[in-house]
């Protein structure tokens, strides 16, 4: 790693710190950085997950109060987590480089759409498909299920996992926004952890860079957060979307059609 390499993605790492403790999508700027100074991508999503991962840690310990009624569900989707987090770590490890830049443009797609749209999805959810009162075993079952899926894909990219976590609570009738930020930040921390650690075990993190981008992750997640309240979120939110945009389409012209 070279010092103009190691400058810039600890650069992209405030910025992506700073995103994620603002309104998300840290992601977008982080892993193409990263696939920018010539690390693999599958080994750039790989190395990202644990870059920040701490911030994650950070949020649930934030969020610790909301989760004191809440053991069960800790439990049980824990559970569910741990194991998607680990199946989609894998699933990337056995997923030709070649073919992951390929998909690279496709998942961006989705976690900017997940984006813009996951609040409306979140709250259609809630109104459309949630039942009063106890749920049955087979519903239950069915939203576990559901669980293990957005674990994987968390493990294997993560893009709008957030969005997704929101919405697998939705289902569970959970209308309590704190509380169902509190038990999403532990999901994530669960399933990235699982994936983290799975990436560890395989040697699949660039640990020189995890460290450079870790340092720059917490950085701007404290700037951001100090700074919340004096920015527009929806100048953030519009900043991300355009970002998700146009790293999607360089992605997908590059890799895809071989233009760029």
């Amino acid at each position: 790693m070279t010092i103009i390499d190691a400058v810039l993605i600890f650069l992209a790492a405030i910025l992506g710190g700073g995103l994620n403790a603002i309104a998300g999508g840290g992601s977008f700027i982080t892993v193409p950085t990263l696939i920018f100074v010539n690390v693999p991508a599958t080994f750039a999503s790989a190395t990202n997950a644990l870059s920040l991962w701490p911030g994650s840690i950070s949020s649930a310990i934030a969020l610790r109060k909301e989760l004191s009624d809440q053991k069960q569900n800790v439990i049980f989707f824990g559970v569910t987590s741990l194991a998607g987090g680990v199946t989609g770590a894998l699933l990337l490890i056995r997923t030709p480089n070649d073919t992951f830049v390929k998909l690279l443009p496709f998942f961006m797609l989705f976690a900017t759409l997940m984006f813009v749209y996951g609040n409306t999805l979140t709250k259609s959810l809630r109104e459309r498909l949630t039942q009063s009162g106890k749920h049955s075993i087979v519903w239950l079952a069915g939203v576990l299920a559901i669980q293990f899926v957005i674990a994987i894909y968390g493990g294997y990219f993560g893009g709008g996992l957030g969005i997704l976590l929101l919405g697998t609570m939705s289902l569970m009738d959970m209308k309590d926004i704190h509380r169902m930020n509190g038990l999403k930040a532990v999901l994530a921390v669960l399933i990235n952890g699982a994936a983290v650690v799975t990436f560890a075990i395989r040697n699949y993190i660039w640990w020189q860079h995890a460290l450079v981008m870790i340092v720059g992750a917490i950085i701007g997640g404290y700037f951001a957060a100090y700074y919340a309240r004096k920015l527009n979120p929806l100048y953030v939110r519009r900043f991300v979307i355009i970002v998700g945009c146009a790293i999607t389409i360089y992605f997908f012209l590059k890799y895809n059609l071989g233009i760029l």
